[in-house]
């Protein structure tokens, strides 16, 4: 009986930290929706000889895409390297 309850108990914590998690994905999706429609004059950027001119919003995106990207394939590499210098 104890642990029918136990399990129930747990049953009910996942299903309110999975609302949580759906309000906070919510509450940043509406940020992003926000900010991108206050963002929408151009900006000029130059890298060397390559120059744009882009949006502000789509700016911020691309550079987070490029960042989580490179920060995510470091973490991977630097993940890689520790497990191989454990086994030697």
């Amino acid at each position: 009986m104890r642990d029918a309850s136990l399990a129930a108990f747990r049953d009910k914590e996942i299903v309110a930290v999975r609302w949580f998690y759906l309000a906070v994905v919510i509450v940043f999706v509406a940020a992003l929706i926000i900010f991108a429609f206050q963002n929408t004059e151009s900006v000029s950027i130059s890298f060397l000889a390559l120059g744009a001119t882009l949006p502000l919003a789509l700016l911020v995106f691309i550079v987070y895409v490029v960042g989580a990207l490179s920060g995510g394939s470091l973490y991977a590499l630097l993940r890689r390297s520790l497990a191989g210098s454990r086994r030697a």
